[in-house]
């Protein structure tokens, strides 16, 4: 997603106005959170699996958070997230996936493509063998079932990045802005390194793909008039954009989608919005600490390399979820009136010293197996592991004050593992 932050951006009123983030240009610097408002923290879980074939464990967290939007306290969370351990009944096949709904309809579409998706994905039995092809064949046809549903998916949609753990070696399915990140350790140092790329107009490959396919990409100062149309205004880095590319039909002020990928969006695929994932694959080895799996709510403000450190100063990734989802929230609230839901999961890889299942040597209390865990982000959960970090975001609330949106954001990609292919 650009600097702007809504996901999808017609100028045209529409019912779902408060789906869509306008621009501040009230002038009203004094919106505040309202005393009362609660973090809604979902969702929560702590479990591990182990890998047999490779005598791996992995241990894993998650967190999904709604957003906080002064116009629509109740609005929902359209993040969801699913963690499916030993899929198809493979103890050495995992899948890890976290969907960011978008428009009026967005939780709906996010949690049928999950629905969906899981359900392709556990009854293929192409999978272990070629997940290149697996993934292809599920979006397309998730994609395809989402349109023909109940669901009015016209003006809205889901982003999706899904993680399948396979024996040793990862497979990265990318449709949209969400991200993967991989902790690598180097030297005394760990670096981030990103097993996904953001798929939005700042890729020049993607801009130029969808201007052959018919769309207009244009900034919201270009749309009206304010900067010329004929000249890019926005640089290569993300990072610096306070107006982002937008994609628009030839005549017309719609869908405004800060994206160039995407699963339904009927009506921005007319004009080169696609469903097929952009798939990496890396095989793991004892370099590997952890990879972390999150929506663009995480990323919008955070580096990938700001991420795995934060990571990396808890023992237990229930603290790391909470601490992300808290700085994000805070820098959110530092450069605008709002926030995005945000969701995450960190999954930790160790290579077992002592070959058996019962071999449960992890950092991190209370860790206990799941076969299967998703979240939609609706629930309340208190959890006592996050209370001092939530009750201190909202004593900071009322000094926090509501900056314009154009300021740049730290989006700065991280270096590819080298054996990544994409497709």
């Amino acid at each position: 997603m650009g600097c702007f932050h809504a996901k999808c951006c017609s100028l045209y009123p529409t019912s779902s106005d408060e789906d869509m983030v306008e621009r501040n240009l009230s002038g009203n610097k004094d919106i505040r959170p309202n005393e009362n408002y609660q973090q809604i923290l979902a969702d929560k879980s702590l479990g591990s699996v182990f890998i047999p074939s490779h005598n791996l464990r992995l241990a894993y967290s998650s967190l999904t958070q709604r957003g906080y939007y002064p116009e629509s306290l109740d609005k929902e969370n359209q993040d969801c997230f699913c963690i499916i351990t030993q899929l198809q009944g493979n103890p050495n096949l995992h899948l890890f996936g976290v969907f960011d709904g978008h428009g009026q309809f967005g939780a709906e579409c996010s949690n049928f493509v999950k629905d969906k998706l899981v359900d392709i994905l556990s009854n293929d039995p192409t999978l272990s063998e070629n997940p290149l092809n697996a993934y292809n064949s599920a979006f397309q046809t998730v994609n395809s079932e989402l349109h023909e549903s109940e669901i009015d998916d016209s003006m809205s949609g889901t982003t999706a990045i899904v993680v399948l753990v396979n024996g040793d070696t990862l497979f990265v399915a990318n449709v949209g802005d969400s991200r993967a990140v991989i902790a690598v350790k180097s030297g005394d140092g760990v670096l981030a390194e990103n097993l996904s790329w953001d798929q939005t107009p700042f890729r020049k490959d993607e801009c130029e793909r969808v201007k052959q396919c018919g769309a207009r990409v244009l900034t919201i100062d270009q749309v009206e008039g304010v900067q010329d149309h004929n000249i890019q205004t926005w640089s290569d880095n993300e990072s610096e954009c306070g107006d982002p590319p937008r994609l628009w039909v030839q005549d017309g002020l719609y869908p405004g989608t800060a994206f160039t990928r995407s699963v339904g969006d009927s009506t921005a695929e007319k004009i080169g919005v696609i469903s097929v994932p952009e798939v990496s694959m890396v095989q793991l080895t004892p370099s590997h600490l952890f990879f972390v799996v999150a929506s663009d709510g995480v990323f919008e403000f955070l580096s990938s390399q700001v991420v795995v450190d934060m990571v990396k100063r808890y023992p237990d990734s229930r603290e790391a979820c909470a601490a992300i989802a808290g700085e994000s929230y805070k820098i959110w609230l530092e450069h605008e009136n709002r926030t995005d839901d945000i969701t995450i999961i960190i999954v930790h890889t160790k290579y077992m010293l002592n070959s058996g299942i019962g071999d449960t040597h992890l950092t991190g209390a209370n860790i206990k197996p799941a076969s299967a865990r998703t979240g939609n982000g609706c629930g309340q959960t208190s959890l006592s592991v996050l209370e001092k970090a939530c009750q201190s975001l909202r004593r900071n609330f009322s000094k926090l004050l509501c900056l314009p949106v154009n300021l740049p954001n730290d989006h700065t990609p991280a270096s590819v593992v080298p054996t990544h292919v994409r497709s």
